[in-house]
């Protein structure tokens, strides 16, 4: 399983692909803000590209309805 992240860095929105998302933050000393799973590496960097291209104010958007969506 491949998945998507978006963590706060400093302050400062970071977006990659993992397939451990623990390891990866341990990495980057952040705090994971959202993630999204995907069964192969391909998918997971097709989105990665897509929100890496999005201005800072979408990306909150996505963060902030992903916890409304939560149950």
């Amino acid at each position: 399983m491949w998945y998507v992240y978006i963590c706060d860095k400093g302050g400062q929105l970071y977006t990659g692909i993992t397939t451990d998302l623990g390891r990866r933050m341990r990495q980057h000393h952040a705090h994971l803000l959202h993630s999204e799973n995907f069964p192969d590496k391909h998918a997971a960097a097709r989105r990665e590209r897509e929100i890496k291209g999005w201005r800072r104010e979408k990306k909150l958007a996505l963060i902030k309805d992903a916890k409304v969506s939560l149950p």
